[in-house]
């Protein structure tokens, strides 16, 4: 797992940026997680770390927030035609501006060049059309996407982001499985839940991306780490991006050496 973009890290020459992208090699696989929040400080990391992006065999979006999706057409010009994967949410799926929007006070008086579509608006007008000439597969559910890699959807319920959809990513190696999110705006407890539903036991041998606690209270963080200790029984743990400043210090406090560090160019091995 390779970070290629994150706000904290101990390489000068590279560019901090607000956002979160990964490269994961996994199993001959090169695939890469979220795009950061900027296409041109992405493209200059990746240039200064000589990662190649131009071979990838997948692309998996967590959520529609820019500082994970801003990098994704650059990354797309390099590879046109790779397996691209997606929230079910309207930024990708699209949007129809609907027909009472057009109909709630038309003017037929009005001359027909000042009227929508000459006064005749057709039954269906595509809206957000971002990535309307995109190939891509909407998570709508689990997954299976390639051997051994799983993607998991939620919604989240929590009031600041209610209703967004994002999509984690669960690899399974002979330690356990591994458990990758963006910002876990579902609650990582949530996360972890789903992605190992059905098996034996809640056990995670390691933990990447943000937990979105930055501005959670002690009592809080700790009750989220203390579900990651005590019930997932979590091994290692590389987080990044939300987490937060005194979510990385109580984390380092209970994970010691187990805590990985995971700044902007790193790579660890899992």
């Amino acid at each position: 797992m390779t970070i290629l973009t994150d706000a904290f890290g101990r390489k000068p020459e590279l560019q901090l940026d607000w956002g979160y992208a990964a490269l994961i090699e996994y199993n001959g696989k090169r695939i890469l997680f979220d795009t950061g929040d900027s296409a041109a400080i992405l493209q200059a990391n990746v240039k200064r770390m000589h990662v190649d992006l131009s071979h990838l065999d997948m692309v998996v979006i967590s959520h529609s927030h820019g500082d994970h999706t801003s990098g994704l057409r650059y990354v797309l010009g390099l590879n046109p035609d790779v397996a691209l994967f997606v929230p079910d949410d309207v930024v990708f799926r699209g949007h129809e501006v609907p027909q009472q929007f057009l109909a709630a006070h038309p003017e037929p008086t009005l001359e027909k060049d000042h009227r929508y579509f000459n006064g005749n608006p057709p039954a269906h007008i595509p809206d957000w059309k971002g990535y309307s000439d995109t190939k891509m597969t909407v998570v709508k559910e689990t997954m299976t996407v390639m051997p051994g890699v799983r993607l998991v959807t939620l919604v989240s319920d929590k009031p600041a982001f209610k209703g967004l959809v994002e999509v984690s990513m669960v690899l399974d190696t002979p330690k356990g499985p591994v458990v990758i999110a963006g910002c876990s705006h579902p609650g990582i407890e949530r996360i972890i839940a789903t992605a190992t539903a059905g098996a034996a036991k809640p056990d995670v041998y390691m933990l990447f991306g943000g937990l979105h606690l930055v501005q959670d209270t002690d009592e809080q963080i700790n009750g989220t780490l203390d579900v990651l200790e005590k019930t997932n029984k979590l091994q290692r743990i590389a987080v990044g991006h939300c987490t937060g400043e005194r979510a990385f210090y109580l984390i380092q406090q209970r994970w010691k050496k187990n805590d990985v560090y995971a700044g902007l160019g790193e790579t660890v091995a899992f």
